[in-house]
């Protein structure tokens, strides 16, 4: 019997080499099983990579008493309290009694201290560029100039002179009169003037929107000034938050009286304000809450009236110092004038005329030009109502 050897031959080599190539396959296959992690241990691995981003979990509590200089006694939001360890990288010198700390979730170790937290209202609140009025911006008022200083700068800078007499200095200042009188601007000329904290904020800043957010925002402004002491906070606009109580059911209503008792509270509450004063100012005296400005809250009211002929002569003088006049012009015309003009109204007939100049390509303001700008502001004021007419 013959038999073909060389196929047969190639034949076995042919299957040789594919048991090979299954054999490594088979090989391939099982260390990859080997080396595929379970799913327990999958799962395991993905929490630590999920713990490692989110960092560890931590609690907030409170340090009531140092024991030694690596342990203390902490109490938490739950209530009981621990003794816990105080670690190595912990700077200890910021470490008091009271103070908010970061606690490990599991062994309540002090790891940290947290600041404390400052409203960004009041934040934005505090002046930290003075204004650039003074005194001397101011026309007239030299009267009110000097209660202001009596009542706000001297507690400040001279308290000894008040024990000397035997008194004690006035917690707060209001300043009303009509608009444009000058109110505001001697509150920026106290800002300028003093080396004191300066927080400036309107009426309507300390209504809000939610529930107890104004009432918390009101002890928030004068935590930040006490902490700052020796500082001044004026509220302008007072009258947005301080009108007279009535009965209503409007529960936004019902929140801005609230907010206002938190102010009354804080202006002459249980606890003293330190080297903290006050100074309002509002155009509608009578609308006010009468326990808002009584004696022990607001002890002392500064009227503001529209000016008389010798502060006229003084604003004209401020506002046309930097002005190109004509020899025409003569001031005196419109300070002898038994018009109702106010500070702002001045300034406003000084920067129209400069604007009427400007417009006929003028360097120089002529009297004709401050005639036209003074009707241009009164017919402005009168509610476009032109003179003459009797209604």
């Amino acid at each position: 019997m013959i038999t073909p050897n060389a196929k047969c031959r190639l034949r076995l080599l042919k299957n040789e080499r594919v048991k090979d190539y299954l054999m490594m396959e088979e090989e391939f296959i099982s260390e990859q099983q080997r080396l595929k992690p379970k799913p327990e241990e999958k799962e395991d691995d993905e929490k630590t990579k999920l713990d490692d981003l989110r960092g560890s979990p931590m609690d907030v509590g409170s340090l009531e008493e140092f024991i030694d200089e690596n342990h203390c006694i902490v109490s938490t939001a739950h209530g009981p309290e621990y003794y816990v360890n105080i670690l190595s990288f912990v700077d200890k010198d910021q470490l008091e009694p009271g103070a908010s700390i970061l606690m490990h979730h599991k062994n309540l170790s002090v790891i940290g201290i947290l600041g404390d937290e400052v409203d960004p209202l009041v934040s934005v609140m505090k002046v930290d560029k003075a204004p650039t009025e003074t005194y001397s911006d101011i026309g007239g008022l030299e009267d009110q100039i000097q209660e202001i200083k009596e009542a706000v700068e001297l507690p400040l800078t001279h308290p000894e002179m008040y024990e000397d007499v035997g008194i004690k200095p006035p917690k707060g200042v209001i300043l009303y009169g009509v608009p444009g009188t000058g109110k505001t601007l001697l509150a920026k000329a106290v800002a300028a003037e003093t080396s004191a904290t300066f927080l400036r904020v309107v009426g309507s800043e300390l209504i809000q929107k939610y529930l107890g957010d104004g009432p918390k925002l009101v002890r928030e402004m004068f935590r930040v000034a006490q902490e700052h002491s020796p500082s001044i906070i004026f509220i302008d606009e007072i009258d947005a938050v301080a009108t007279k109580r009535y009965d209503t059911t409007s529960g936004g209503e019902k929140e801005i009286q609230r907010t206002m008792l938190e102010l009354l509270n804080q202006l002459d509450g249980f606890d003293d304000r330190g080297d903290v004063k006050v100074i309002m100012a509002t155009n509608r005296m009578e609308s006010l809450d009468p326990a808002m400005i009584r004696p022990g809250r607001i002890d002392r009211k500064i009227e503001f009236p529209l000016p008389d002929e010798k502060t006229k002569r003084r604003i004209f003088q401020i506002h046309t110092s930097k002005m190109t006049l004509d020899e025409s012009v003569n001031l005196e015309e419109f300070v002898i004038a038994k018009d109702d003009l106010s500070g702002a109204d001045i300034k406003a007939i000084c920067t129209e005329a400069g604007m009427l100049a400007l417009r006929e390509r003028r360097m120089k303001i002529t009297q004709v030009d401050m005639r036209k700008a003074k009707e241009k502001a009164l017919y402005k004021k009168k509610g476009n109502i032109p003179e003459g007419m009797y209604l």
